[in-house]
């Protein structure tokens, strides 16, 4: 039985495949024009007696499933959720390390524009509630990312609150996200020094009871009331910006 495999499409996400882990790359397909563009990655793969082939538009669209190739695929084995052992969020908190926490977030898209998000900021560790509903770092995933999942840990936890528990405990400042406007001082007032985790919830629920119950303070983006609220991902790139950017 063959193990999963994942479909890495576009030059950015590729080449950061490439740089990051360059033997994970087990076949690479792409169009003629993006050949001019990979010389390095095509000499790498010969060198290590690897499939590459430059094949025409309707076969790579085949290869990706997807029109959304960008003129390139690469085939590497799918990754597993990485655990969280009990002693890491002490050891995270040491390092200062930032968090971002997805709780039931069902679109794999969103999951990936919160990844380039997470890693265009710095934050080294993305955590998913382990949940069938919930997106997994999957081709779309990575598509949408750019690149920003070769730069991120994905951890996956089954009891959510008691994670976030284990981060407070740490010292975190664990930050949910709320409608509205009302609760914004209670994030702001943190002790400077305190790494922050930030908590998003499902496109459609938000956060579970158990999660929001879990957090030490709540953050909300004031709007003009005339949309509820933001999509997950534009909501997770403003909250990371004015928590993290001093």
């Amino acid at each position: 039985m063959s193990s999963p495999e994942l479909r890495i499409c576009g030059l950015s996400a590729v080449r950061a495949r490439f740089e990051r882990d360059a033997t994970s790359i087990q076949r690479l397909f792409f169009d003629y024009a993006t050949s001019r563009k990979i010389g390095i990655m095509t000499k790498a793969l010969a060198a290590a007696r690897r499939i590459y082939r430059c094949v025409e538009p309707a076969e790579l669209e085949k290869i990706a499933g997807t029109v959304h190739h960008g003129g390139i695929v690469a085939v590497v084995p799918a990754p597993a959720l990485a655990p969280v052992p009990r002693d890491a969020p002490p050891r995270w908190a040491k390092a200062g390390e930032a968090v971002l926490v997805l709780d039931g977030v069902g679109n794999a898209h969103n999951l990936g524009a919160l990844a380039r998000t997470a890693a265009f900021f710095g934050v080294p560790r993305l955590v998913v509630r382990e949940d069938p509903a919930a997106a997994r770092p999957n081709d779309a995933a990575y598509r949408v990312a750019e690149g920003g999942l070769e730069w991120l840990t994905v951890h996956g936890v089954r009891d959510l609150p008691a994670f976030l528990r284990d981060l407070a405990a740490a010292g975190y400042a664990v930050i949910g996200t709320s409608p509205g406007g009302a609760q914004r001082s209670r994030a702001l007032q943190r002790h400077p020094q305190s790494p922050v985790a930030l908590v998003l919830g499902n496109e459609e629920r938000g956060l579970s009871e158990d999660t929001a119950a879990a957090c030490t303070a709540m953050e909300s983006i004031p709007g003009s009331g005339r949309i509820e609220s933001l999509n997950v991902s534009a909501a997770g790139a403003v909250l990371l910006a004015r928590l993290l950017l001093k």
